[in-house]
C-alpha cells in the first residue's frame, strides 16, 4: 500500500468551491494508484465562523477565563468541523473516505497546552482505515497526552501534523498545498525577479524556514528529514509538483544539488539590537545577561562576542523588558531599533572562498550599512537597518543572479 500524505491550510479548505480544488489533487494521486491521508486545517480566517480566531472569540480572547487545557479543547473543534465536513465532500463525489481526530490518527503529544511536541506515533487506526478507503482524513494542528487530554501543536501544527503522519506509515511524500507554486528564492512581494525552486535539501529549507521564509514550518521538515521522507510544497490552484524538498545526496537533471552555491534568501524584520560594552570578566557578563534573560523568558539571537562586551538581537516587541532586565544586573546597554535579519542560505557555500565578500560588496554598492554578521556552514546572516531590506534582498539576489533558471551556474 502506497500512501501519499496532502495537507491542506484554512484558505484551502474554507468553502465548498476551495475543497473542490483541493480534491482534484486527492483524486488525481488515487488514479495514480496511492490511498490518501489528507491533512486540514481549521475552515479559513477571521471573521468565518469555524476558523482558529474565531473560536477564539468566542470566549473573549485573550481576556478569557479558561485554562489552557480547555483553550485546546476549544481550538481543537476548528480542524474536527472542518475534517467532517471535507470527508462529506469527499463522499458526496463517490471516493471512499472516513474522518478522523489527530488523537484517532494515533498522535500522542506532551502535556505542553497550546504548544505541546509530538512524542509518539500509534498508527495503527490510520493505517486500518487505509486499508478500508482511499482516503482518510485527519484533523490537523492536534493530539493527546498519554492521560487522554486533547492538545493542539502550535504554530504550523497542521505541518507537524502532515510530515509526522507521514513518517509514522513511511509515506511516498508529504504534500504541503499552500497559496504559492512552491519555495522561493526570495520574498516575490519584495524581489520580482524571485522564482520557484525546483529542489530544495532538507538543511536549506529548514534555515529558510526559521529565517523568515514562511511557506512551511521548520519542526516539519525537521521530522521529514529524521525519517527521510520527501516533501512537496504545492499550489492547490496548480497540478505542478512544485518544489521538492529532499536530502542533499537526492539529485536532479543528473547533477548533484550540493553544487548550488546559493538557494534562497530570508528575511525577517521587527529586530532590536542590544550592545553592552564592559570591563568586567566575559564569563561574568555572558552569565549574568544570558541566565538574566532566560528567567525573563526572553530569547535572544544573533550573538556576537568581543573582549570588551557582546551584541545580540531581540524582538522589538520584548526590548523594553530586556533593557530593564540588563540594567537590574547592572549594565547599561544601548541598542538600535527597526533592525532587519537578512539570510543568505546555500547548501553549496560550505567551504567556498569569496561568498562573505561578494554579499558585503553589493550591500556596499547600494549603500546598505551591516550592523553585524555571522555565518554558519550554510547560512550567512547580516543585520540591517530595517529601511533598507528592499535594497538588500534585490541586491543579494541579483549579486548570485538567483533568477537564472540554470542554477548550478551560481
Amino acid at each position: 500500500m502506497e500512501v501519499i500524505v496532502q495537507k491542506f491550510g484554512g484558505t484551502s479548505v474554507k468553502d465548498e468551491a476551495s475543497r473542490k480544488k483541493a480534491i482534484k489533487h486527492i483524486q488525481s494521486a488515487i488514479r495514480e494508484g496511492y490511498k490518501v491521508v489528507v491533512v486540514v486545517s481549521a475552515m479559513g480566517r477571521m471573521p468565518e465562523p469555524y476558523a482558529t480566531d474565531a473560536l477564539l472569540k468566542l470566549v473573549d480572547y485573550p481576556n478569557h477565563h479558561i485554562s489552557n487545557r480547555e483553550h485546546d479543547l476549544l481550538l481543537a473543534c476548528g480542524e474536527i468541523i472542518s475534517t467532517v465536513v471535507f470527508s462529506n465532500q469527499l463522499k458526496r463525489l463517490g471516493l471512499s473516505a472516513t474522518a478522523l481526530t489527530g488523537r484517532e490518527a494515533g498522535i500522542i503529544t506532551s502535556d505542553d497546552y497550546t504548544q505541546a511536541k509530538i512524542i509518539d506515533m500509534r498508527p495503527e487506526r490510520l493505517i486500518e482505515e487505509l486499508e478500508v478507503h482511499d482516503a482518510v482524513v485527519v484533523a490537523g494542528f492536534q493530539g493527546q497526552t498519554e492521560q487522554g487530554d486533547v492538545t493542539t501543536l502550535g504554530r504550523g501544527g497542521s505541518d507537524t501534523t502532515a510530515a509526522a503522519i507521514g513518517a509514522s506509515i513511511d509515506a511516498t511524500f508529504v504534500d504541503i498545498f499552500t497559496d504559492v507554486d512552491g519555495i522561493k528564492t526570495a520574498d516575490p512581494r519584495i524581489v520580482e525577479s524571485a522564482r520557484t525552486l525546483d529542489v530544495v535539501t532538507y538543511n536549506e529549507i529548514v534555515n529558510l524556514a526559521y529565517q523568515g521564509a514562511k511557506v512551511i514550518h521548520p519542526r516539519a521538515v525537521e521530522i521529514a528529514m529524521q525519517a527521510k521522507v520527501p516533501l512537496r510544497i504545492r499550489s492547490t490552484e496548480l497540478e505542478h509538483v512544485g518544489t521538492v524538498v529532499t536530502g542533499a545526496i537526492d539529485t536532479i537533471k543528473g547533477k548533484d544539488i550540493n553544487d548550488r552555491l546559493i538557494t534562497g534568501i530570508a528575511h525577517i524584520t521587527g529586530i532590536a539590537q542590544i550592545k553592552i560594552e564592559t570591563k568586567e570578566p566575559l564569563d561574568k557578563l555572558h552569565d549574568d545577561v544570558f541566565g538574566s534573560l532566560a528567567e525573563a523568558g526572553i530569547s535572544v539571537d544573533f550573538i556576537n562576542m568581543f573582549p570588551t562586551g557582546l551584541r545580540f538581537t531581540v524582538p522589538e516587541a520584548l526590548l523594553v523588558k530586556a533593557v530593564a532586565v540588563i540594567e537590574q544586573v547592572g549594565y547599561q546597554p544601548t541598542f538600535v531599533t527597526s533592525c532587519a535579519k537578512v539570510s543568505v542560505v546555500g547548501a553549496g557555500m560550505t567551504g567556498v572562498p569569496g561568498v562573505t565578500a561578494r554579499i558585503v560588496r553589493s550591500l556596499h554598492e547600494k549603500g546598505v550599512h551591516i550592523l553585524q554578521s555571522s555565518d554558519s556552514h550554510t547560512t550567512i546572516w547580516v543585520l540591517i537597518e530595517e529601511t533598507d531590506v528592499n535594497k538588500a534582498l534585490n541586491a543579494l539576489h541579483d549579486a548570485f543572479e538567483l533568477s537564472n533558471r540554470n542554477w548550478l551556474q551560481n
